[in-house]
């Protein structure tokens, strides 16, 4: 999106793409934010292999799980608001970086999550990313008027659910069934948000973006 003098607007409208759009592929930004999913997934996966390596193989995976989801959670959220919302001025690239600099520092707890269930840094990073959602769907919401009360719905309701976890990861440390139970929650809560949203008028997605 470029301005007059054929520079990278700051800021730029962001009405939903077109669901139609020919030859729609995702930017490099995207792919990057693709690779630093991948490396959080690997730290995981590392933890997984100590823990069974331990001979604490049944933790280890309930913990790798738990670390999964929120990076794939995370990840899936963002491509599929980029699918419909990407407009790729200078704005909508700061808060993937934010997204990412949010993977890399769960990235850098994963591995302790998963060993011994030290959920401060993965919290802190996971929240990170979450809140720059939060701000991605505000800004929907300003540019779609279609869609704004679907926009304001994820906003409010991903921001509700960080308190949850922020709550989650101030009362560290927790009885490790309380810690199970907590996390099942807030999983609850993360998926009700878009059946919850998309219920008003649904957001439209690039089936060739997204696969």
């Amino acid at each position: 999106m470029s301005g007059p003098n054929g520079g990278r607007r700051v800021i730029a409208p962001m009405p939903p793409r077109d669901a139609g759009e020919a030859h729609r592929a995702a930017t490099p930004l995207e792919l990057l934010f693709d690779l630093v999913s991948v490396i959080a997934i690997a730290a995981a996966a590392a933890g997984l292999h100590h823990a069974i390596a331990e001979g604490h193989a049944i933790q280890g995976v309930l913990h790798f799980i738990i670390g999964f989801f929120a990076i794939w959670w995370a990840w899936m959220n963002y491509t599929w608001f980029a699918s419909a919302y990407d407009n790729d001025d200078v704005v909508f690239r700061i808060l993937t970086l934010v997204l990412m600099a949010g993977s890399l520092v769960m990235a850098a707890g994963i591995r302790d999550m998963v060993v011994s269930l030290d959920l401060t840094l993965a919290i802190a990073g996971y929240v990170v990313m979450r809140v720059a959602m939060v701000l991605f769907w505000l800004r929907a919401a300003r540019h779609d008027p279609v869609r704004r009360k679907t926009a304001l719905t994820y906003a409010a309701g991903v921001f509700l659910v960080q308190i949850l976890w922020v709550g989650f990861g101030a009362l560290q440390p927790l009885p490790e069934v309380w810690i199970y139970v907590l996390f099942a929650i807030g999983v609850v809560l993360e998926l009700a948000v878009p059946v919850i949203a998309e219920r008003m008028t649904a957001t439209p997605w690039h089936r060739h973006h997204i696969i």
